[in-house]
């Protein structure tokens, strides 16, 4: 799978890099991509997921039974 957090859905988001000369070129805000593995208690097995640091803290609040439950595709 490419670049896209499993948990939010997010992607890149394409802007432009500006420079001293304001020439603007287009470049990827890329995102704070983070490879964990969640216990998945009801099927007793461990489940690898790449999410971003944001929705590392929804993992946090909500629980790892939350998230699972509403992964992306």
């Amino acid at each position: 799978m490419g670049k896209i957090c499993q948990i939010t859905g997010k992607r890149f988001v394409v802007g432009h890099k500006i420079s001293h000369s304001n020439i603007k070129t287009l470049r990827r805000h890329r995102l704070n991509l983070q490879n964990k593995r969640i216990w998945d208690a009801k099927k007793k097995h461990w489940v690898k997921i790449t999410a971003t640091a944001r929705a590392l803290r929804v993992l946090d609040k909500k629980g790892a039974a939350y998230v699972l439950a509403n992964l992306k595709k």
